[in-house]
């Protein structure tokens, strides 16, 4: 039971990151790299500010973090006309100086005897308990900026973003200045990955500067299994999918890494294969749909002879 309730907290939790990288590799159409950066960043800042007493000013810093990551990204990939993989790599790298020096150099940050914001939620709501208070903000959480985001990609700016998902040119050729665009749209992106490290450091009560290695990975399998379920619709139906991907995701790891067959230390593999597969889906399916009708276009052409 413990397993089933910690791996639905994780997911929700997670789900936040998802859904920033759904804005970046689905929405934007852009390969962004800053993810492992920006979500030590976001548990960097969340840390020191809840080690200094302040649980709810730590996940706004860590916002204002990952905003700031995604638009150093932007900024290179923009204006300095910098590869969106490479411009990923270069913040990522970086971060990872900017991270150590804001854990004051050290590369692991304790909140054991420091209020977070489940804390808090738990001083308000005394007759529930530590899981379900943990549970209940992981999903006010991400009901709060699935809401948010959903609102905001159906203003002008918002629908400006999407555009430029689907085709910069046209956004362009409409006098929009598609590189502040880019950077809007990396910033909100990589400001949902460095909440929701905000929002981890204070779940697991620690911080460490590796613990953004592999979520790049973890992020893309929770995308592709979601739209594994639900395909691509609306926007809606994306951030639900990313969310529900996030979820069973967890699930598989949890079930993995409960089994036997694998030790502990093959989780990132585990995750690598997961994406793997999921990728290789829809090629194998759209294949073998080809090969259909190549045998059906074959079989029509023999029997008109």
């Amino acid at each position: 039971m413990t397993l089933l309730i910690g791996s639905l907290q994780l997911g929700f939790l997670y789900s936040i990151m998802v859904l920033g990288i759904y804005i970046s590799f689905r929405i934007l159409n852009i390969p962004d790299l800053t993810t492992e950066g920006s979500f030590t960043f976001g548990l960097a800042a969340s840390s020191i500010l809840t080690a200094a007493g302040h649980p709810l000013l730590g996940l706004v810093g860590a916002i204002i973090a990952g905003a700031l990551a995604g638009s150093v990204t932007g900024f290179l990939q923009t204006k300095l006309d910098i590869h969106p993989v490479l411009a990923g790599i270069l913040t990522m790298s970086g971060l990872y100086s900017i991270n150590l020096f804001v854990m004051g150099g050290a590369s692991n940050v304790t909140l054991l005897n420091n209020d977070t914001v489940f804390t808090l939620f738990l001083k308000i709501f005394p007759f529930m308990s530590k899981d379900a208070v943990k549970l209940f903000v992981a999903i006010a959480a991400v009901v709060i900026v699935t809401v948010l985001l959903t609102v905001f990609f159906k203003t002008s700016l918002g629908l400006s973003i999407r555009a430029t998902g689907d085709n910069a040119d046209m956004v362009r050729a409409s006098s929009i200045n598609v590189d502040a665009v880019k950077m809007i749209a990396l910033a909100i992106s990589n400001a949902c990955i460095a909440f929701c490290g905000g929002l981890i450091a204070q779940y697991q009560s620690f911080a460490d500067i590796n613990s953004g290695v592999g979520i790049l990975v973890v992020g893309l399998a929770s995308v592709i299994i979601g739209e594994a379920f639900f395909g691509h619709r609306s926007l809606m139906i994306g951030f639900i999918s990313a969310i529900v991907g996030s979820i069973v995701y967890r699930y598989i790891i949890a079930l993995a890494t409960k089994s036997d067959m694998f030790p502990a230390y093959m989780l990132k593999l585990i995750s690598a294969i997961i994406v793997t597969v999921a990728l290789a889906v829809p090629a194998i399916k759209a294949k073998m749909a080809n090969d259909k009708l190549k045998r059906q276009g074959m079989r029509e052409s023999d029997g008109g002879r």
